[in-house]
């Protein structure tokens, strides 16, 4: 069994840039864990070829049969599907009524699209997707790349694609679209407020931001825009530079972050927490009772709580676009009262799932767990709500505002 651990944070990257669907992939038991709306693990299948009791198989090879016996085009442009594709056929609509927008079935070409994601290097438009009550949505833009300049904001729901209806899409599907060569265009049609807005985008290589941090005033701020490998050991940095400066108040801004790896996360968690605290929990409830099911993983601090002999008062910024690895490590430091959140509710990206080998080349992704933050809420249910509710809104972006950052130095002031 290969197993090997990432998230749709960084896999769509390249596509679309979607840290949305989550991946386990990797040459270690547990890997590095890049977490989003789901999480994936490669695996071989080895049981469930057996027809479950009560089902009567008969009746789709009857259909089968009566579909081979009996069609017959209906223009001439019109095509029959092969054997194979039939079965590929069955298995997505198969995988389809379970209506979960990151349980997917992927044919050979669209799986070997979706590896090359994870290891390659690919063009896109520097944008994270996730679907949101069923509708696909942006979660968030990434700060330098071709979408955050175009002006996708998070929050945004994707109406069309190069005029293709999309807002039902799955989000690897539109991902697949919006992917492509750089220097390419893409055409997306995105609703905003009831309103909807048209935008063509020049594809680019994506390169992910990752921190900055800097002083105002008696204020250490550090923005983190994603969870990636190099993170911790830049978090850390920063934390030292913190500390040089004498400063006991800090902001760490985590708006519009996707997010990223799951132990970059925990990393970052165990500077402020003492070892063995829950960071997250990837819970497998209601599904244990079934054969081959995990017991739930607590992710714990490594405890390195640099701040436990010092004074520290901390603001945390977070908005729609705040997902996964990000919504991990801002929830445990609000629920351990190390910190308070403020902004608005982050976009809830919770979900986990397993990547199977169906043979052929074709892959299964099915959802098989969630992330529970270290008071048992899923994150899945609505994100986190922040404790100070502050709005920002497009006019204050455009005027060059920022009422949450204001608030955050305000509340310090006060401390």
């Amino acid at each position: 069994m290969r197993k090997t651990r990432l998230t749709a944070a960084i896999i769509l990257l390249a596509l679309a840039f979607s840290f949305g669907t989550g991946l386990y992939a990797g040459v270690s038991e547990r890997g590095n864990s890049l977490v989003g709306a789901a999480t994936v693990t490669i695996t071989n299948i080895t049981s469930g070829t057996q027809a479950p009791v009560g089902v009567d198989a008969e009746e789709f090879w009857r259909a089968w049969g009566l579909l081979d016996q009996n069609f017959v085009k209906s223009s001439a442009s019109s095509t029959v599907p092969s054997a194979q594709e039939r079965l590929w056929g069955a298995i997505k609509g198969l995988t389809e009524s379970y209506e979960d927008p990151y349980t997917v079935f992927l044919p050979p070409q669209e799986a070997k699209e979706f590896q090359e994601a994870v290891s390659g290097s690919f063009s896109g438009i520097g944008m994270e997707l996730g679907s949101k009550e069923g509708v696909l949505t942006v979660v968030a833009p990434l700060k330098g790349t071709p979408a955050e300049r175009a002006g996708v904001q998070s929050g945004d729901i994707i109406a069309a694609i190069d005029g293709i209806p999309s807002r039902a899409m799955k989000v690897d599907e539109a991902v697949r679209l919006i992917r492509g060569e750089r220097g390419t265009a893409v055409d997306l049609t995105l609703e905003r407020d009831g309103k909807m807005i048209e935008f063509s985008i020049i594809r680019d290589i994506i390169v992910v931001p990752i921190l900055n941090s800097y002083r105002k005033g008696d204020v250490f701020v550090i923005e983190l825009y994603s969870f990636t490998e190099t993170s911790p050991a830049l978090f850390q940095q920063a934390l030292r530079e913190f500390f040089a400066s004498g400063s006991t108040k800090m902001v760490l801004d985590m708006r519009d972050n996707p997010g990223g790896y799951l132990e970059a996360a925990v990393d970052m968690a165990s500077y402020f927490l003492p070892v063995g605290e829950p960071v997250v929990t990837e819970d497998f409830a209601g599904l244990s009772a079934q054969a081959g099911k995990q017991p739930n993983v607590v992710h714990r601090s490594v405890g390195y709580n640099v701040f436990a002999n010092k004074k520290l008062s901390m603001a945390i910024l977070v908005d729609e676009g705040s997902a996964s690895a990000s919504e991990i490590l801002a929830g445990a430091l609000q629920q351990h009262g190390k910190a308070v959140l403020i902004g608005e509710r982050t976009f809830g990206k919770g979900s986990v799932q397993q990547l199977f080998d169906l043979g052929g080349g074709a892959q299964l992704k099915i959802t098989m767990a969630k992330w529970l933050t270290p008071n048992g809420s899923s994150i899945s249910d609505g994100g986190l709500k922040p404790d100070i509710d502050v709005k920002r809104t497009p006019e204050d972006t455009a005027a060059g505002r920022d009422p949450q950052f204001d608030h955050a130095l305000t509340w310090l002031a006060s401390q």
